[in-house]
């Protein structure tokens, strides 16, 4: 299997640190021009020395009249990866409208906004395109003190199916990456200690974290051609995480 993007234009969001710039740096490699976008512009200054092809915009997505504004001055774009989000931890009874509201903006209506413009922008060009969400497998399985953030990565979900019921007609095909326990800047905040991780990967049939290079070529193989047919999907990448209910199969 050879992906090739030759001719093709990415945008991916949250490319600054983590799985976006891993998928930022393998779209760039496979031939695509990548426009990667982050609200940290030292993120993307780094970024830049470690591939001058690319061409970064420093941009908070959370702000959705700005957003419009950054992306339609991009251009053409046929290649979409939403991978931008945050995930703080507050219980039910905790959360303020504050809290809610900063993590539906950045993980649902940003993710909403921008696709909304690319998709306008393939359709006026009788193209065609593909769009990967990156939401997570706790859209389907609540983790204890993120309920706000599992109920983002829900909607984005449904958003996933839906754009791809509206969006399938018109040659634009959207699915969704669920990635389990991948070791990022994000994730270590939360997986602090070697006990943490190890209660996490004994839940993993595979028995290890899933690396970020893993992520990036299912977000590869999802935008190419090779996946043709696949539209509406939610693919999770965790190594059998969600497929049972024992406490530690690894043992």
């Amino acid at each position: 299997m050879n992906i090739n993007f030759n001719g093709r234009i990415a945008l991916v969001t949250g490319a600054g640190k983590g799985i976006g710039r891993c998928i930022a740096l393998k779209l760039s490699k496979l031939g695509a021009k990548v426009f990667p976008i982050s609200r940290t512009e030292a993120d993307l200054d780094s970024l830049k020395v470690e591939d001058s092809s690319i061409e970064t915009r420093c941009l908070d997505i959370g702000n959705w009249n700005d957003t419009r504004k950054v992306i339609k001055d991009i251009g053409q774009v046929d290649l979409l990866v939403n991978n931008a989000g945050i995930s703080k931890m507050k219980y039910v009874l905790e959360a303020t409208e504050e809290f809610i509201d900063e993590h539906f903006d950045v993980n649902f209506k940003a993710a909403l906004n921008i696709s909304q413009i690319v998709a306008k922008g393939i359709i006026s060009r009788k193209g065609s395109g593909a769009i990967v969400n990156i939401s997570s497998i706790t859209g389907m399985l609540a983790a204890p003190g993120f309920p706000v953030y599992c109920t983002t990565k829900a909607a984005m979900d449904m958003l996933t199916k839906s754009m791809a019921l509206e969006f399938g007609p018109l040659k634009i095909r959207v699915n969704s990456c669920n990635p389990g326990g991948v070791l990022t800047p994000m994730s270590e905040q939360v997986l602090v200690s070697q006990e943490q991780k190890d209660a996490f990967t004994g839940r993993i049939p595979m028995g290890r974290f899933i690396e970020q290079d893993e992520v990036a070529n299912t977000v590869a193989f999802l935008l190419s051609d090779y996946a043709s047919m696949i539209n509406g999907a939610l693919v999770p990448v965790d190594g059998g995480n969600m497929i049972h209910i024992s406490p530690n199969p690894v043992q």
